[in-house]
């Protein structure tokens, strides 16, 4: 068959079934392979750019970028310094515990905190390249959450809900604000590790229509080929292509009139036209060779350094939302129940000097301004240690979720600013708590959007983000 002298579309789809003709073009396996992948994702029905609906505010902010930290990071370690523990040394934590530990007792951080900057914020020695860019970071002391467990801690912080039936903020954001790049995905997952605890149910679209589902890739291997497979036909041209894509969507459409409302369907059909776009940019965005290598060794060589690389360059390209899991070894690697301080050490010497080159690469870049980077995990951890039966390792450190810290940085928040407090010893959020519907909250309207109006109606009810809960911190804002 040969497609450059094709006759009318219209008649070859009446008279070959979808099934022949999917076998009878390369776009039965390339590009479908592509298709697949990218999971029935992308952009508004409208026009790519254009925002489902009307910004509710002004934007302060274009773009996301979560970098997770799995397991939760200590907060008595990071960025919320506690003398107090060195004095209460041993005592055993008392008042309302979420279970009855088994401890040493308090247990004070190993590491220095000293001012930075020109705001002062204390910051620990753990974290030497976050300090140098302290000033153009807000630290959250004042964060908690429902649940000191991993799955519903991930998922509340993920989708407003600690149970797996919510969109995850990524797809909510899609829903809200469309894509600026009609070649690219608009919400792409960047994992090391097919083992996340949870998994796929943390970048889900749920009931939010498919094409707002998030794009995820694999960065175990980081060569543009291995992220994602069968982007390149081997076989046909792109123009050779673009003919067979205008074939199947030709018949597609044939087959939706008897299908008439299928989301799913439609966001399939959208996919496959998503994959050929993806062909002219994908291999140029992900492709980290084109990277000086002074940038990359600001980063630095782990897959998470060069996957907050990768981030970078995807925002720059139009992306709106990415995610960057911190997972490496094991599926919660900041989980430091035994040998918290040894750990610890080792995890920030990775996550701080990636995370600082990428806030600053930002900045030079002119991007920070309007991009928003976030780092932070599901919870913290205790302030007393935990001591496990039958492990012969020092102390570690328990979940907390009473109290923890999170870090922002650009995307129209203040720089140099510590909101909110915790206790002496770290235990409980004290001084303008800020429960994570707050957090959802407030990173949306840094987006330019009302979280009590970014809405969609399911099963006969309103659902949104941050369900009936949820204020917005405007003090944390330019």
């Amino acid at each position: 068959m040969n497609i450059s002298m094709r006759p009318n579309l219209e008649t070859i789809a009446a008279n070959m079934s979808r099934r022949t003709m999917l076998e009878k073009t390369a776009v039965g396996s390339g590009m479908l392979g592509l298709a697949g992948l990218i999971s029935a994702q992308q952009a508004s029905s409208g026009k790519l750019g254009t925002p489902h609906q009307e910004l509710h505010v002004k934007p302060r902010a274009k773009r996301v970028i979560f970098l997770f930290m799995n397991g939760g990071p200590s907060h008595v370690d990071t960025f919320d310094p506690k003398p107090a523990l060195a004095r209460y040394e041993g005592s055993q934590p008392t008042g309302d515990l979420y279970k009855k530990p088994k401890s040493s007792g308090f247990m004070p951080s190993p590491f220095s905190f000293s001012n930075h900057g020109q705001s002062g914020i204390p910051v620990s020695e753990s974290l030497p390249h976050l300090s140098k860019v302290i000033d153009d970071c807000c630290i959250i002391r004042s964060m908690h959450t429902d649940v000191p467990n991993h799955e519903p801690a991930l998922l509340q912080m993920h989708t407003g809900n600690i149970q797996p039936i919510r969109p995850a903020f990524g797809s909510w954001l899609l829903y809200g604000l469309g894509t600026e790049n009609q070649n690219l995905p608009g919400y792409v997952v960047l994992r090391p590790s097919s083992n996340i605890v949870v998994g796929p149910a943390l970048w889900s679209n749920s009931f939010l229509p498919a094409k707002y589902q998030a794009t995820s890739i694999l960065t175990s291997d980081l060569k543009v080929d291995k992220l994602i497979r069968h982007i390149r036909n081997p076989r046909y041209s792109l123009q050779e292509q673009r003919e067979q894509l205008d074939l199947v969507e030709a018949l597609n459409q044939k087959h939706m009139e008897a299908r008439a409302g299928d989301s799913e369907l439609e966001a399939q059909i959208r996919s496959m036209e998503t994959a050929y776009r993806m062909q002219m940019q994908a291999f140029d965005t992900l492709d980290l060779e084109k990277e000086s290598e002074s940038t990359r060794e600001m980063y630095g060589k782990s897959t998470f350094a060069q996957s907050c690389l990768m981030a970078r360059r995807l925002v720059e390209s139009g992306v709106r939302c990415v995610t960057v899991y911190y997972t490496n070894k094991g599926n919660q690697p900041w989980d430091t129940h035994s040998n918290h301080n040894a750990s610890h050490t080792k995890l920030c010497a990775d996550s701080d000097q990636a995370s600082a080159a990428l806030i600053t690469d930002l900045k030079r870049r002119g991007l920070l301004e309007d991009t928003l980077v976030v780092w932070g995990g599901e919870f913290g951890r205790t302030p007393y240690s935990e001591i496990r039966n039958g492990d012969d390792k020092p102390a570690g450190r328990d979940h907390h979720h009473t109290a923890f810290s999170m870090l922002l940085a650009g995307g129209g928040v203040k720089g140099g600013l510590v909101y909110g407090g915790s206790d002496e010893l770290g235990m409980i959020a004290t001084e303008n708590p800020m429960h994570v519907h707050d957090f959802h909250a407030t990173l949306l309207h840094l987006m330019g959007l009302d979280h009590e109006k970014l809405t969609y109606r399911y099963s006969g009810r309103d659902f949104r983000l941050t369900d009936v809960h949820g204020s917005v911190c405007h003090e944390i804002m330019v």
